[in-house]
């Protein structure tokens, strides 16, 4: 793949993400007979780019991030005691459709295994730290969910909710693209070949990450547009949501005084949530509730206006709020010198 071509666009990526966007609601709108077409490459398109994810990072550099028990704790706490508070507060405002309301929980209450890293990598952030506590974020979200919906939406919505498709989620998102790529980076220590894939994954990076906003847009788009009135009483929801979630992440980083780098992977694993994941879950309901998948494709749109800002505003943030504690820490030193 040339360098120059590579080059261009990773210097411009977030642009590119939203052309891809708009590209996929452009095909999605003109040719609606498509969704259909497209949406089963969602699934592959999302393996590849998770398989160029866990590619790019050494699995030497996750075995030692898993030591972190101050970064994990703080990803669990954020994600599994803040968040469904904040989420659970949000709901109540769609608390009278069962279906915005099933729709919000489902995706608020699921933390970003995917994309999450690359978005964290793209701010400076730690995005091995991150990938290793992937696992845990996909095994503790399957246990919880459950207890959370439960709590939230009633026992009435555990009636047709299945676990089986994020267990297959699990096995199809994480397991093999993991597998797949720490084969390949052992091959790659004695084989060409296994460092000429190391290298192409990593150059079609954004390639991938584009076509699965395209796929997952395209194929989604006429049915929202069919409800647009409906689902747009959840947009402000996740607006509040992604607001609230960076001063979630910033706050508990603060409370464990984490790195920068570590503080901006808490933050964005706090802002994102597993919309791509949970898709095929909310596609598996009965058609009383078909509108879930439509308030689920929603707040992916809404997540990734917010992460071409976050990529910017994060850092910016990181480093002022660990510059403030660094002056109160020098001050406090200065107070108690003779």
């Amino acid at each position: 793949m040339p360098r120059r071509a590579v080059d261009w666009w990773d210097a411009h990526q977030v642009p590119l993400l939203l052309a891809a966007i708009v590209l996929g609601a452009a095909v999605g709108l003109i040719r609606p007979q498509l969704g259909p077409v497209l949406e089963p490459g969602i699934e592959p398109a999302l393996m590849a780019l998770l398989f160029a994810t866990f590619l790019g990072v050494p699995l030497v550099e996750v075995g030692r991030a898993l030591r972190d028990a101050r970064f994990l704790g703080s990803v669990v706490v954020a994600n599994f005691v803040v968040v469904p508070l904040v989420a659970g507060g949000l709901s109540r405002f769609v608390a009278d459709d069962p279906g915005l309301l099933l729709g919000v929980l489902l995706v608020l209450l699921t933390p970003c295994v995917d994309y999450v890293i690359v978005f964290t990598g793209l701010a400076g952030g730690a995005r091995d730290r991150l990938l290793a506590a992937v696992p845990l974020l996909m095994v503790l979200q399957v246990l919880l969910l459950p207890l959370y919906l439960l709590v939230l939406a009633g026992p009435e919505v555990l009636s047709v909710v299945e676990v089986a498709p994020f267990v297959e989620a699990f096995l199809l998102l994480i397991v093999v693209p993991l597998s797949a790529a720490a084969l390949v980076q052992t091959l790659s220590q004695r084989h060409r070949a296994g460092r000429l894939v190391e290298d192409t994954m990593a150059a079609a990076m954004v390639p991938l990450l584009m076509a699965t906003l395209a796929l997952v847009v395209g194929s989604q788009v006429a049915r929202l547009g069919a409800q647009a009135a409906e689902v747009a009483r959840v947009v402000p929801i996740y607006v509040a949501f992604v607001v609230l979630a960076v001063a979630v992440g910033m706050a508990v980083s603060r409370a464990a005084r984490l790195d920068v780098p570590s503080t901006r992977a808490v933050v964005f694993s706090a802002a994102t949530r597993n919309s791509l994941v949970v898709l095929p879950l909310a596609l598996a309901l009965p058609a009383s509730l078909a509108v879930v998948p439509l308030v689920v494709v929603t707040q992916t749109l809404v997540e990734l206006v917010a992460m071409v800002v976050l990529v910017r505003l994060v850092p910016a943030l990181t480093v002022e709020m660990h510059r403030r504690l660094h002056d109160r820490s020098r001050g406090n030193l200065h107070d108690q010198d003779p």
